[in-house]
């Protein structure tokens, strides 16, 4: 963004670059989750010349993901991955290690000696939708409301079978929502982004 250090780096590997000939053997690879803000001078011919976008997993790929992050923990016999890998949509490696981690955390202060379902679900919630609001008070009358509310969503979801299924329904407050409908997307849906209704 124009400060020194960046101004230095992208002269540094300019400059690198420039040393390789044609048919020197050598591949400079490079990767950035914001190519939006390179600069063009490192894209010309001959110096990052090729890009190759690397989209979010699918639900195979957020399986083995998961699988390579369940190695070293402990998981109880209830956990399937590839139903986790479902509710994960859209999610990255990284989001995948964090699930993970989360996961045991919750476990951890549960004095469990497993990972279970319940625990990868709650970990989800927390990056989904945010940490739980504990120990707020709300009257009768406002958890009422929030409950008609979220009811309403996930009716509307069951009587529209175009439309996502409902995975939860929580009227516990999470990060700034009094409730919420979590929707499950299919997931070649969710990848072309054409819903017909």
């Amino acid at each position: 963004m124009g400060n020194d250090e960046r101004e230095q780096t992208i002269n540094q590997l300019l400059t690198e670059m420039d040393g390789f000939e044609n048919n020197a053997g050598i591949i400079v690879l490079a990767a950035t989750n914001i190519p939006e803000v390179l600069d063009k001078a490192l894209l010309r011919p001959g110096r990052f010349d090729r890009q190759i976008q690397v989209g979010l997993p699918d639900s195979k790929g957020r399986e083995t993901i998961l699988k390579v992050h369940c190695r070293d923990k402990k998981l109880a016999p209830d956990v399937t991955l590839k139903d986790i890998a479902k509710r994960c949509l859209g999610m990255s490696g990284a989001d995948l290690a964090n699930v993970m981690n989360e996961s045991a955390i919750f476990s951890a202060r549960g004095k469990k000696t497993e990972i279970g379902m319940q625990d990868i679900y709650d970990a989800i919630d927390r990056i989904q939708i945010g940490m739980e609001k504990k120990g707020a008070v709300f009257s009768d009358e406002r958890q009422k409301l929030v409950s008609y509310h979220e009811a309403g969503h996930a009716i509307l979801g069951a009587v529209m079978p175009e439309y996502d299924l409902v995975s939860a329904i929580t009227i516990v407050p999470r990060g700034g929502a009094g409730g919420v409908t979590i929707f499950t997307p299919d997931e070649e849906t969710m990848e072309s982004g054409m819903y017909s209704k």
